[in-house]
């Protein structure tokens, strides 16, 4: 009978769910964060067991480790590991040479050094402020009347990029809401704001040392102005990722559920 193992990721806006069974990856699933963790938990579980006609409840999964936000408040769960190891060790085992992470999440952006096992050699976090955030993007997106798809690839457009100087994502709002005003190219605009996230993570990332392999997790890993404005910043390219960078951390908590699976017996 074959065995699955689960890593339930439960962030500040969305929930995600990764099983892996012998052959890697059986079933995952992104849905919006519920009120309640437990719910949130639950209902990405259901999701990303459609897939595995084996399973009929997630009582059926061998280990299930919890991580993110809400990673306490999973019941269920046989443990909980931090999102930073989790993230680490989601982009280890898409590819083991993989050495720097940013992972920009919904409410905090996390720059990770990764070691030659995928552990977590140092990490530094930005949780003071919103700007540079999933959340400062969608507020971005709605300031452009967009979808925060179409946003992401505005910049792209641009012929040169007006700067966003405002450290606070409440002025930077504000300003880029002058800078249209005043009939500046809206595609200029937003190469602006993609390199003010751009250069916050370059500040976060030389706390804990750029060494290629870099790459991004989180869900604005989806956003490719940012990828290219960071690659500018950074000098170096974005290694891209063999799975949904969204569902990173999800894996790795899957991918320590099979060896702590493993432990206990």
């Amino acid at each position: 009978m074959v065995r699955y193992f689960a890593g339930c990721d439960i962030g500040s806006t969305t929930g995600k769910a990764v099983i892996i069974g012998e052959n890697g990856i059986a079933g995952q699933s992104i849905v919006p964060r519920e009120i309640d963790p437990e719910e949130t938990a639950r209902v990405a579980l259901s999701e990303a067991m459609k897939t595995i006609d084996e399973l009929k409840s997630y009582k059926d999964i061998a280990y299930l480790v919890g991580t993110g936000y809400g990673r306490s408040e999973i019941p269920f769960a046989h443990e909980n590991i931090s999102e930073i190891s989790c993230h680490a060790m989601g982009a280890y085992y898409c590819d083991t040479s993989i050495k720097t992470i940013v992972d920009i999440g919904g409410q905090d952006v996390k720059g990770i050094a990764l070691g030659d096992d995928g552990s977590v050699k140092e990490f530094v976090m930005n949780d003071k402020c919103a700007a540079g955030t999933g959340r400062f993007f969608e507020a971005m997106s709605r300031i452009f009347r967009m979808e925060l798809q179409e946003f992401s690839e505005l910049s792209l457009k641009a012929k040169r990029a007006i700067p966003v100087t405002a450290q606070c994502s409440v002025f930077a709002e504000s300003e880029v809401i002058s800078l249209l005003a005043r009939k500046n190219p809206p595609e200029d605009i937003a190469a602006g704001v993609q390199g003010a996230v751009a250069k916050r993570c370059f500040v976060l990332l030389k706390r804990v040392g750029i060494t290629p392999k870099v790459t991004i997790t989180g869900g604005c890993a989806k956003n490719r102005g940012l990828v290219k404005e960071l690659e500018k910043v950074l000098r170096v390219e974005i290694a891209p990722l063999s799975v949904d960078p969204q569902i990173i951390g999800a894996l790795g908590a899957a991918v320590y559920a099979r060896k702590r699976s493993s432990v206990a017996v």
